[in-house]
């Protein structure tokens, strides 16, 4: 048995095939036609047709897409690529490659494939987060992925962060909120907070960097960072006391910084409903490839 997934990104568009034994036997990615529906569709299809020439006739195919799909018209909702909102994506691609599709949220596909195995690998349930450019989440129950009944499980980046602090500023949200936890723990919103609160503008990266520095502004890197490890512990702790996950699995740009892994499990329990907190914190494994093999999952 062969499993075929699409990751559909805002920047790539990536296709895999895998073995019933996890093998990788294609794998591909090309730059996704920026706000082109009928472009990307084409794409998508060229990519599928290479995979089968590779490996022969694929029966169906999982689709990581960054929205989801509207239960009441079946169509995209809540989409960062804008085009694809009000397409009939999962007919219009089925009727292009012929085979049978399986649509699901790109954090979703991310959570599933680090269940299976990644480095949720063995956990019956797995909070799979994904911290880049926006605040994305997935739940996995047993292998499984939960959608919920409006496609919208473990949207945890647009619930309001809890327990802000007075001198926290609630910053508006393209979901036409504020204060949403994307605004705070994304990328974007953390390098936003670091030029409110000490006047300059730097990426991500320069604050990480100048946080292992001993000048006056490592000391401000050095306080950003500590603060968004109390953000990030806040938002975490939400959900263990709703879900009660024995695994959080990070992904994502702000992923990569070490230093949450060793602070944040010593922090969350100040607003864990619980006398411990046995949850693991864990790094991806498949990195920015997960989301791909998750659609693949989908497909078993």
């Amino acid at each position: 048995m062969l499993y075929c997934g699409v990751d559909l990104g805002g920047t790539k568009i990536e296709i895999i095939v895998l073995s019933d034994d996890n093998r990788t036997l294609f794998r591909h990615r090309v730059a996704t036609p920026q706000g082109n529906y009928e472009k990307t569709l084409v794409a998508i299809a060229d990519l599928f047709q290479r995979a089968e020439k590779t490996t022969g006739s694929l029966s169906a195919v999982g689709v990581g897409i960054p929205g989801a799909i509207s239960q009441k018209t079946g169509r995209i909702k809540n989409a960062n690529s804008v085009c694809l909102i009000g397409h009939d994506l999962k007919a219009d691609l089925q009727s292009r490659l012929g085979c049978a599709v399986y649509l699901s949220n790109d954090a979703n596909c991310f959570a599933l494939s680090e269940a299976v195995d990644g480095a949720g690998k063995g956990a019956k349930t797995v909070f799979g987060v994904i911290i880049g450019t926006g605040c994305g989440g997935g739940l996995v129950i047993n292998g499984q992925s939960l959608d919920g009944v409006n496609f919208i499980a473990g949207e945890w980046g647009h619930n309001p962060l809890p327990w802000l602090g007075v001198d926290e500023t609630a910053l508006p949200c393209y979901c036409g909120k504020s204060g949403c936890t994307e605004t705070f723990l994304s990328g974007p919103g953390f390098a936003k907070h670091f030029e409110l609160n000490y006047g300059q503008s730097l990426s991500v990266q320069e604050i990480v960097a100048l946080s292992e520095g001993g000048s006056s502004l490592s000391h401000s890197a050095q306080e950003a960072l500590e603060r968004y490890c109390v953000w990030l512990a806040k938002g975490l702790a939400s959900v263990i006391n709703i879900f009660d996950p024995e695994v959080i699995v990070l992904g994502g740009g702000m992923s990569n910084i070490d230093y949450v892994y060793q602070r944040v499990p010593e922090i969350w329990g100040n607003w864990v409903f619980s006398d411990q907190v046995l949850t693991k914190l864990a790094k991806a494994k498949w990195g920015d490839s997960s989301g791909v093999r998750g659609a693949a999952w989908l497909t078993r």
